[in-house]
């Protein structure tokens, strides 16, 4: 065989190779003997071997990977219309198996339903799970005087949490549950439409903000939320074990209250 008829025999077995792939075929046949491959080779024959699949170029055009299925929790943000319908949602959620086993009662929240401040914490704690309300113990009378000294009451605020659920040993919340529990607080606050935000140790200010930057970074100035201004400072559970962070509490509140425009201190 000659160069030219050589290469004359490739030119054309490429471009017959090329035709196949553009019409989908991604295998040949095993050849019979005798038979040449354009008599062998039709995209309606299923009898197709794996040896010769590598060599056919795949098509051009390929539709793209399906996304990875998003999880009911991650889904959407509930639609309850009210925070009383939501309250009903969040009691039936069973999303987290451990906390929802080990609970006494969901923590909703409570306070004003058209408050321009939210308190945003945590996660429930014992007093909490067995009172089924937030900031009712230690932490919570503290938080009840810090309020006062910014001229509020509980009554005049809204108070709430990331988790509705106190985790087993008052632990943090796991990244799993504060986002099965997510839909809930985007909902809660869609519905109360505060104007500020303060969270309460990092928690809070972390989930909310979607950062892991230090609560001592993000205290001390101003965030944003869908709209909403957040200020971030110290948990009051922090401060009753490190009192001398109460001062940078107060400095965080007293900007609070200058930005809310009711200045105090």
């Amino acid at each position: 065989m000659t160069d030219d008829l050589r290469a004359k025999l490739q030119s054309h077995a490429l471009q017959t190779l090329e035709s196949l792939a553009a019409a989908g075929v991604q295998q040949l046949p095993r050849p019979v003997p005798g038979q040449s491959l354009s008599a062998t080779t039709s995209p309606a024959e299923p009898a197709m071997t794996d040896a010769i699949a590598p060599e056919i170029p795949a098509p051009e055009s390929v539709s793209p990977a399906p996304e990875p299925a998003v999880s009911v929790a991650e889904a959407a943000v509930s639609a309850a219309s009210t925070l009383e319908v939501l309250r009903e949602e969040v009691a039936a959620c069973s999303l987290c198996h451990e906390l929802a086993s080990t609970r006494t009662q969901t923590v909703f929240g409570v306070g004003n339903p058209q408050a321009r401040l939210c308190f945003l914490g945590e996660a429930p704690g014992g007093d909490e799970d067995r009172l089924g309300e937030p900031f009712v113990g230690k932490a919570g009378q503290l938080l009840n005087r810090i309020l006062g000294a910014c001229q509020l009451e509980r009554e005049d605020v809204y108070i709430l949490n990331v988790l509705k659920c106190r985790p087993p040993g008052n632990r943090n919340p796991t990244p799993s549950e504060a986002q099965n529990c997510r839909k809930f607080l985007d909902r809660q606050l869609q519905l109360i439409q505060p104007e500020f935000i303060c969270c309460l140790g990092a928690v809070a200010a972390q989930n909310l903000l979607n950062t892991e930057t230090s609560i001592g970074r993000l205290r001390g100035s101003f965030h944003e939320y869908q709209g909403i201004k957040v200020l971030c400072t110290y948990h009051p559970a922090y401060l009753l074990r490190n009192p001398s962070a109460k001062k940078d509490t107060w400095d965080d509140m007293k900007l609070l209250m200058r930005e809310m425009g009711t200045p105090v201190g």
